[in-house]
């Protein structure tokens, strides 16, 4: 009897041990725990627990676009949240990338957009950004992707050369345009964005609007970029609609990644987005009919998801 018992257990516990095993590992390289990134990696990570089986997937925290592009293209993770620039750069080994040299990194999903908010003050004078010849911009942090991309717009106006920039986080530069400090300061997120919902409440804040062939121009030099119009209402004090550049967040991965298993994950994804998109504002953004737009290649995975569900 006691052998029997013994044997059971035994068979019970190798069961057990070879689902553990067959399990599906699927690790998310996000951002630091305070960005979008991490936010909306863990609700990819939960829907994909909650709804793909024999899957164990985990939002990781990391330096965010760089290091998950090289970190996915590795095999350490199988997929990444990035910006639309950094993993262009990534498969063309230019910018942060010149030393490793192109990475193997196939997109899965355009997520949501990312859009470059210029913010000022009404009445100190600055209407255009022509009119910032001459004065203080925050630029946002230094080395981030706002500052690049701020960088390259004003280039394009011609100003760059005749400012003061100052490189701040977004809420400092929202407290040192209050203070008069700075002339302007420069945003990248999705809208709303906490940090100029703070500044519209206690200014009349004002956002500038680029010129369609200053965009065209600026987009053919680097395509990884697109226009993006802010509509009316965005903000509380926004009457006019914004037009200005996204630098959308997209999920990729590895180009070594099996396709079935990222099809399943492309699936999974998008047959659950009513439930994805109650987790963040920006969630709601995550759509099919956007979901191709993305700076490189499709995976092969998410390429047949897309094409099954067209009809084509």
């Amino acid at each position: 009897m006691l052998r029997k018992i013994f044997v059971a257990s035994a068979l019970c516990a190798t069961l057990a041990s070879t689902s553990v095993v067959a399990a599906e590992r699927v690790s998310i390289g996000t951002g630091g725990t305070g960005g979008l990134f991490y936010v909306i990696g863990a609700g990819i990570s939960e829907t994909l627990n909650k709804h793909m089986g024999n899957t164990t997937a985990r939002a990781e925290v990391t330096g965010a676009s760089v290091e998950n592009n090289h970190r996915v293209a590795a095999g350490q993770m199988t997929l990444g949240l990035s910006s639309s620039s950094t993993l262009f750069e990534a498969q063309s080994g230019e910018g942060p990338f010149k030393v490793s040299g192109p990475l193997d990194v196939a997109g899965i999903a355009y997520l949501y957009p990312a859009v470059l908010q210029v913010a000022t003050i009404s009445g100190n004078g600055v209407d255009s950004f022509e009119q910032l010849k001459g004065k203080r911009v925050s630029m946002g942090p230094p080395g981030s992707n706002a500052a690049v991309l701020a960088t390259r717009l004003l280039q394009e106006y011609g100003v760059f050369e005749d400012i003061t920039p100052r490189f701040l986080s977004y809420n400092e530069g929202v407290k040192a345009l209050v203070n008069g400090q700075v002339d302007a300061t420069v945003v990248l997120a999705g809208a709303p964005t906490s940090s100029l919902i703070d500044l519209d409440s206690q200014t009349d804040m004002k956002l500038l609007s680029a010129s369609v062939e200053k965009l065209d121009h600026l987009i053919q030099k680097y395509p990884f970029y697109q226009a993006y119009s802010l509509p009316v209402g965005t903000y509380p004090d926004q009457t006019k609609q914004v037009v200005m550049i996204n630098d959308p967040a997209i999920l990729f991965t590895s180009g070594k990644e099996d396709q079935s298993k990222i099809y399943g994950i492309t699936k999974t994804i998008f047959s659950n987005l009513d439930e994805l998109g109650k987790i963040h504002p920006q969630a709601k953004a995550i759509s099919l009919d956007t979901a191709r737009h993305t700076p490189v290649a499709l995976h092969p995975g998410a390429k047949k998801y897309y094409d099954e569900v067209s009809g084509k």
